[in-house]
């Protein structure tokens, strides 16, 4: 299930929980000062009047967000009217049921905000911790997103599966607040997961890092035509916008600051995957500019950027990751604040749906 046509457009943050040096201090955040900061960013987004907050997976020391699931249920006592999201749960390695029960409780807990994505996650250490094979992971999506679909929509449910050992009729319990969990599939830029996604008729959410949005507006086509086909309600179909941002009160000074962070975060990434490479000045700015994806500037760039890409994709939804680079807490509550006070008014009035 998607939620709902909104009558507004959606504005949410979205943190992946890793954990790197400060570039301008050498100071690098313990894990409960990261996982601190991740419970303050949601209730500033809540404050600032914002939609969405999610929480990425990750099974690595330099991320502190293994559990999503547990992550948000703590922010959901923190917290009154913003959306709980999972961005993504690494669902190949996971099991449905208990994938399911996990954002059920946190349905619960929260009086009914809870949403999932599922994808892959820019990692695979989950395959082998948890006994996987990452040459099944088509199948293993395919075959675990068609059980928590049916967990989800129905109470007892009997199984008969490749991957997840069969079971005759149980209950699945608990049961939602919500009718069904909000489902939606993570697409990193592959055209197979695009058409995963409208197959299944779920939402989806395409991440742009950068590069020229353009290129990635065929995916959003994918998953549309894919929808149509497998013969769901075209009304129901879903696209949101993930991305990196950075928002200071003008330009100049939201790229002169934000460089560091973003050099810096890219650095230790790539170093996580095995090879070195260093950004510079010039290949940021060239990130940076006005017609690129990644969202760094005043309020009314970041404005003009989501208003152009609705233009292509047609989205209701943007998720901005806004604390990556081990920004301290200052720059990162000043972009949610802006995004809330600045950039999500504007971009209301210009994106409407219903009354």
């Amino acid at each position: 299930m998607i939620p709902e046509q909104p009558s507004y457009f959606e504005i949410g943050i979205y943190s992946l929980g890793d954990i790197g040096p400060n570039p301008i201090t050498g100071t690098t955040t313990s894990a409960p000062e990261r996982l601190q900061q991740l419970l303050d960013m949601a209730k500033w987004t809540d404050e600032a009047g914002l939609d969405v907050f999610g929480v990425g997976e990750h099974h690595r020391s330099d991320y502190v967000t293994s559990s999503p699931a547990v992550v948000l249920a703590a922010i959901a006592r923190e917290t009154e009217n913003i959306r709980l999201i999972s961005t993504t749960s690494v669902l190949s390695t996971l099991d449905p049921i208990r994938l399911y029960q996990d954002f059920a409780t946190l349905d619960l807990l929260s009086h009914g905000r809870a949403e999932i994505i599922a994808g892959r996650g820019a990692f695979t250490e989950s395959f082998p911790l948890f006994g996987y094979q990452l040459a099944d992971y088509d199948a293993l999506f395919e075959e675990h997103f068609t059980l928590l679909q049916k967990v989800n929509a129905e109470d007892r449910v009997s199984w008969n599966g490749h991957f997840r050992k069969s079971f005759p009729e149980m209950e699945i319990a608990p049961r939602a607040l919500q009718k069904e969990i909000p489902l939606w599939v993570g697409v990193g830029g592959t055209p197979e997961s695009a058409v995963r996604a409208g197959t299944f008729g779920a939402g989806v959410t395409l991440v742009l890092l950068g590069g020229m949005p353009e290129r990635f507006a065929p995916l959003a086509n994918l998953y549309r035509r894919a929808f149509e086909e497998a013969g769901h309600d075209k009304k129901q179909q879903k696209v949101a916008i993930a991305g990196h941002a950075f928002l200071a009160p003008n330009a100049k000074q939201a790229r002169d600051e934000f460089f560091p962070y973003h050099a810096n975060y890219w650095q230790y990434v790539n170093r996580q995957r095995g090879y070195s490479s260093r950004m510079t000045r010039q290949d940021f700015d060239q990130m940076a500019h006005p017609d690129t994806a990644l969202f760094v500037g005043s309020p009314d760039e970041i404005v003009e950027k989501i208003h152009r890409q609705y233009e292509l994709f047609g989205h209701t939804r943007f998720l901005a990751q806004v604390d990556i680079g081990g920004q301290p807490s200052d720059t990162i509550q000043r972009s949610i604040e802006l995004l809330g006070t600045h950039v999500a008014p504007k971009v209301r009035k210009l994106i409407h749906f219903r009354e």
